[in-house]
C-alpha cells in the first residue's frame, strides 16, 4: 500500500475537530456512496448507510468508525489580534508550544504561541492551554476579526508522509485510519448478512455520536474500528510499566477492556480465533491503558449490544506527528473482513 494520493492520506489531512466533521463527511460520502445503499446523515452529524449482503444470514451487524480529532476551538481574541483557544478532546498542554495550526475553514496558517528559551530559561513549567494564544499575524483584534469567527475549529498542520515502506508519520490516524478501513469493507465483497455502516462523531468529546446509534439502527452485534496507543519509548523508572499497551508492527488489537466497556467474551474469542485460524498477526489491547471508544456508548445501548474494539496501534496519539504501521493497517482490514465472513449467532452468546 503506496501512501501517495492515497484514501488515507486525504483523510488525515483534512480537517474535522469534534463537531465540524464537514470536509471528512464529504471525502466519505464520494467513497462509499457507489457502494452501499441507504445513506443517510442523522440529526448528530453521523453518516449512516448499508452495504447489502448475500442474504445467507439475517444477523444485523454494524461496523462503526469515528471521523473527528482531537484538537481547539477559537474563544476569544485580545486586543493585540491573538487567539484565545480552548482544547476539544485530549490534548496534551505539553506539546503545544510552538507547533503550527490551521484555523476555520480557511486554514489560515497560525503558530501557537510561546516565550523563547532565551526568556524562559529557568521557566520550566508546562503552561495551561488558557495561558496559550495562536499567533495569526493579525496585529490588532479588529484586523483578526475579519478572518476568524468565535467557535471556528483549530487543526494540527501536518502533512502525511511516508518514513519507510511500511510506516507513516501524520494527524488524526484517530480515527482517519478506522474510516479508512471501515470504506474498504464498503468496497469489497458483499457479507453473509446487509451490513450496517455507521461513520461517527464527536468520539473525541464524550462518544456523542455513537450514543444514537443503537436506536437508530438496532444491530445484533457491533464492531468498532479504532487507532490505540503504542509506548515503546525510553520511561521513567518510577512510572508503571504500560509498554505493552499494544507494539507497532505487531498486528491488529483486540480489546479485553478499556475504561468504557469491556469486550463481549464470545466475540473477542471469535477474533483471536479467527486471526490464528488466517494467521494474521494480532495482538490484545492491554486492560491497564484508560481511553476508551464509541464502544462504550454502542454496547450499552438499548437492550445490550455485544461489542468488541478492534484498534490500531499508533505512537504519539492525539498529536500532529503520531505514526502507524501499513501492515498493521492491511492485516486489521484482514481481520475484521475473515471475522464478518465466518461470524455466526453463536459467537454472540455469553
Amino acid at each position: 500500500m503506496k501512501l501517495q494520493d492515497t484514501l488515507l492520506k486525504e483523510l488525515t489531512e483534512a480537517a474535522g475537530v469534534s463537531g465540524a466533521e464537514d470536509e471528512v463527511r464529504k471525502l466519505i460520502l464520494n467513497e462509499i456512496k457507489d457502494h452501499v445503499s441507504d445513506i443517510r446523515i442523522d440529526s448528530m452529524g453521523n453518516i449512516l448507510a448499508v452495504k447489502k449482503g448475500t442474504g445467507a444470514s439475517s444477523l444485523r451487524v454494524m461496523l462503526a468508525a469515528h471521523m473527528d480529532e482531537v484538537g481547539f476551538m477559537v474563544t476569544g481574541i485580545d486586543n493585540d489580534g491573538l487567539l484565545q483557544i480552548r482544547a476539544v478532546g485530549g490534548v496534551d498542554n505539553r506539546i503545544l508550544p510552538a507547533l503550527r495550526v490551521h484555523v476555520g475553514k480557511k486554514r489560515l496558517p497560525g503558530v501557537i504561541q510561546w516565550k523563547p528559551i532565551h526568556l524562559s530559561y529557568h521557566d520550566r513549567d508546562v503552561k495551561k492551554i488558557d495561558n496559550l494564544r495562536v499567533d495569526i499575524g493579525a496585529g490588532s483584534k479588529g484586523a483578526a476579526e475579519g478572518k476568524v469567527s468565535i467557535g471556528d475549529r483549530v487543526t494540527f498542520a501536518a502533512e502525511t508522509i511516508e518514513l519507510s515502506e511500511t510506516v507513516i508519520r501524520g494527524k488524526a490516524f484517530d480515527d482517519r485510519a478506522g474510516c479508512a478501513r471501515l470504506i474498504e469493507h464498503c468496497k469489497g465483497e458483499p457479507f453473509p448478512f446487509d451490513l450496517l455502516i455507521a461513520f461517527t462523531v464527536q468520539e473525541e468529546v464524550g462518544l456523542r455520536g455513537a450514543s444514537v446509534l443503537g436506536e437508530s439502527l438496532k444491530p445484533d452485534v457491533a464492531i468498532v474500528l479504532e487507532s490505540t496507543a503504542c509506548h515503546e519509548v525510553p520511561q521513567d523508572e518510577k512510572e508503571p510499566d504500560i509498554t505493552t499497551v499494544t507494539k507497532l508492527g505487531h498486528g491488529p488489537a483486540i480489546s479485553y477492556k478499556d475504561n468504557s466497556a469491556i469486550g463481549h467474551p464470545g466475540l473477542v474469542s471469535h477474533f483471536r480465533t479467527t486471526a490464528e485460524k488466517h494467521g494474521i498477526p494480532h495482538q490484545f489491547r492491554s486492560p491497564q491503558y484508560a481511553g476508551g471508544t464509541d464502544g462504550g456508548a454502542i454496547h450499552k445501548s438499548i437492550g445490550g449490544i455485544p461489542t468488541v474494539v478492534v484498534s490500531l496501534p499508533c505512537r504519539y496519539l492525539h498529536t500532529p506527528y503520531s505514526i502507524l504501521n501499513l501492515e498493521d493497517y492491511a492485516n486489521g482490514v484482514r481481520l475484521v473482513h475473515h471475522a464478518l465472513m465466518e461470524l455466526e449467532p453463536k459467537h454472540l452468546e455469553r
